[in-house]
């Protein structure tokens, strides 16, 4: 057994304990888990506990991590694991991780997706087969994939993606007009004959828009 001599709040992390055992130090914790642990000075520590609290620590610094990243934006299941496997996490921390975030409801695939989709039609309007593209290299399911990305209509997305460019382009001659709305729409990912029903749609109404 192992007693606890001392804890002491790191100087440059806050959050972080310093755990000293029989007079040296031993390991860090996250504050989180010395308060929910209801570790002292004084306490006796079994090998077996002292591997329980790091591995309980592994887990409560995997959680505020992901937390941070889902702060900014919603993130499919294979971006939360990339990212922890990047920051240094196993993959047994990352695994219990993921589970606790799922139960929560933090992280769904499906939801992710959906949201993506949405997120592309409001803000940047792209082919589905690149918003298939896009959701795949975020580790998405195919099957989840299909579900979200299915109802995507090509002409409307591409008439909407158009508007903006159209607006800067409302003086261009007709071949610059139809070569540079037709490079931008390509690569949004739209094919051959929806960009050349858009182009001429664009042109018959581009005086009519603001």
């Amino acid at each position: 057994m192992a007693r606890i001599t001392e804890l002491k709040e790191g100087k440059r992390r806050s959050q972080r304990i310093n755990v000293f055992l029989d007079g040296r130090f031993a390991f860090s914790l996250d504050a989180e888990v010395v308060a929910k642990e209801g570790l002292a000075v004084g306490q006796e520590l079994s090998p077996r506990e002292i591997e329980v609290l790091t591995s309980t620590d592994q887990f409560q610094r995997g959680m505020n991590a992901a937390a941070q990243l889902l702060s900014y934006r919603p993130r499919s299941e294979s971006e939360v694991k990339e990212r922890l496997l990047r920051r240094g996490f196993n993959e047994d921390s990352i695994g219990s991780v993921i589970t606790k975030l799922k139960e929560q409801g933090l992280v769904d695939d499906t939801a992710f997706a959906q949201f993506w989709k949405e997120n592309r039609e409001s803000f940047s309007p792209r082919s589905q087969r690149m918003t298939r593209l896009e959701l795949r290299r975020k580790g998405v399911a195919s099957e989840v994939i299909d579900r979200a990305v299915g109802d995507i209509d090509e002409n409307e997305s591409a008439y909407r993606a158009a508007i903006p460019k159209v607006r800067h382009l409302k003086s261009a001659e007709y071949d610059v007009f139809r070569r540079r709305l037709g490079e931008y729409l390509r690569r949004r990912g739209f094919n051959y004959e929806v960009i050349n029903r858009t182009v001429a749609k664009m042109w018959q109404e581009r005086e009519s828009l603001g």
